[in-house]
């Protein structure tokens, strides 16, 4: 044994005097006897395994979904479509608008919630464009959905007990890690069990011939000294022979430099940058895009709400009364619009930038023409952070505007962006769907890791957004994940790395 005793950590000195040879090791088991958070029993068992003094025995893979504080709200007050139903069935035929000012609802949840209804023949628009009931049933999704709410306030549903139909109706109330909004949050675990190795019995009779308890104290603090408690106690011994970390002279942030070679090159073609605030209202965020205020679009951008102030105090005009115009009635665009009093209390509200079409929108009432512009905005929108999603994200967004730019414009400067950009070898080209677009194109470019991935959306402004903004002429509009080109171009493997401290592993890696 080459370990020297004095120099382990607390969390591994308790840890080794808790267990005993042939006993299971688990996290809850760590975490209830030594009372230790699940960060410090992660680390201990990483420490512990890196020294062969645990070895694992077994591993578990398995899921569950737990209520929210929403779900938990929800199981005594009802579910959004659960009110609704009930409102309509005790009050007869009403606007969206109206039943969301009545039931003191989110629009964006009037909208999913009716269209559920819809979708399930429970509910319709009449000739008045009123949301009326045409069953006296709710739909079986939504009864399944309530049986499992009062069962998840008992305890958590595991995954694997769930029968498809359950599946299917809890599937779009969870996510991951449980948005605020959501009624349940989707939990996948991992439980490791460890055994001690007879390297690990050694070391533990080490540490108690030793009399090493791992509550030694680690810094003498100006409290202790005053108190005397340190009198009371013993004391870590410095490790004057551990070595030191390596200090590295300060160097540009390789993706810094990323960003700033695609602004250069950019600006090389004659675009001319944009940029704009972190916080938007709801008109700039979606109403500008012609993104209905009732509608389950809004779903895509999973937004986070500014708490203080809720809303800004005024939207520029004549922009907002020409973009409630286009919503109610299509304005002189000529569309039929969405056929719904436009919400003026909701448009002003105040959200985290959710996408970069932000910055687009406010160009358009200034843009020239021609003209070419871009922006790389900082964007934020709820997702589960992993090797290609981030909490919050980079988008390059541009626009180009002309009376002859067309398609194949669009689709000549998404290869530039796929290939000599993002320096991708794979790249198709498929349909998609945005609610301010048509037609609108989704890019995918194959990391050599990572596979097939969505590199971002583009396509040509509906007139509902370009002519309520002052232009008659085609637009064409890309946002791109500028993380995710930097992968390709940087050879990782991991959004997470672009963002890490150790920019000399990313430097050396570059273009491997």
């Amino acid at each position: 044994m080459d370990i020297d005793v004095k120099n382990l950590h607390p969390l591994e000195v308790r840890l080794l005097r808790a267990v005993k040879m042939g006993e299971d090791i688990t996290s809850d088991r760590i975490i209830k006897e030594l009372d230790y958070k699940v960060g410090q029993c992660n680390q201990a068992f990483s420490w512990l395994s890196a020294k062969g003094l645990i070895s694992e025995k077994s591993r578990e893979k398995y899921a569950y979904y737990e209520l929210t504080e929403t779900g938990k709200s929800q199981a005594e007050t009802g579910l959004p479509v659960e009110k609704i139903f009930a409102f309509l069935k005790e009050n007869g035929a009403h606007t969206l608008p109206e039943i969301a000012s009545a039931l003191s609802l989110e629009q964006s949840d009037v909208g999913s919630s009716f269209g559920q209804l819809s979708g399930a023949k429970c509910a319709a628009l009449n000739s008045e464009r009123k949301a009326e009931l045409i069953s006296t049933s709710l739909p079986g999704d939504v009864v399944i959905a309530r049986e499992l709410i009062n069962k998840a306030l008992k305890e958590p549903l595991m995954e694997a007990s769930l029968s498809k139909e359950e599946k299917n109706a809890i599937k779009g109330l969870a996510k991951k890690r449980g948005a605020a909004a959501s009624t349940f949050k989707y939990v996948e675990k991992e439980d490791v069990t460890y055994t001690l190795t007879e390297n690990g019995n050694e070391v533990k009779e080490a540490l108690l011939k030793a009399n090493i308890t791992g509550e030694e104290f680690g810094l003498l603090t100006p409290q202790m000294i005053q108190s005397g408690s340190w009198k009371n106690g013993t004391f870590r011994p410095y490790g004057l022979n551990a070595p030191v970390s390596r200090i590295i002279p300060g160097r540009t942030n390789a993706y810094g430099d990323y960003l700033m070679w695609v602004k250069d090159k950019l600006v090389s073609l004659g675009f001319e940058e944009f940029d704009g605030p972190l916080v938007e209202n709801e008109f700039w965020n979606g109403d500008a895009l012609f993104m209905p205020q009732f509608h389950s679009a809004r779903d895509i951008h999973d937004v986070y709400y500014i708490k203080d102030p809720v809303h800004c105090k005024e939207i520029e005009e004549p922009w907002l009364s020409r973009v409630a115009k286009t919503h109610e009635d299509g304005g002189d665009t000529g569309s039929r619009g969405w056929g719904y009093t436009f919400d003026h209390e909701f448009t002003r509200r105040q959200v985290m930038r959710s996408q970069g079409t932000v910055l687009s929108a406010h160009q358009l009432p200034k843009a020239k023409v021609p003209g070419k512009y871009f922006g790389v905005a900082r964007c934020f929108r709820y997702d589960q952070v992993d090797a290609t999603h981030g909490a919050d994200f980079y988008q390059t967004e541009g626009i180009v505007v002309g009376k002859d730019v067309n398609l194949r414009n669009l689709l000549g400067l998404l290869k530039m962006f796929a290939e000599e950009v993002a320096g991708a070898e794979e790249v198709k080209y498929v349909p998609g769907y945005f609610p301010f677009t048509e037609p609108s194109i989704e890019v995918h470019i194959k990391h050599p890791k990572l596979g097939w991935f969505e590199l971002g959306g583009s396509g040509i402004f509906r007139p509902e957004v370009t002519r309520a903004m002052g232009l008659d002429v085609p637009v064409l509009a890309w946002g791109l994940g500028i993380d995710r080109m930097a992968l390709m171009h940087l050879g990782l493997n991991d959004l997470r790395e672009l963002f890490t401290p150790d920019i000399e592993s990313v430097r050396m890696r570059r273009g491997n």
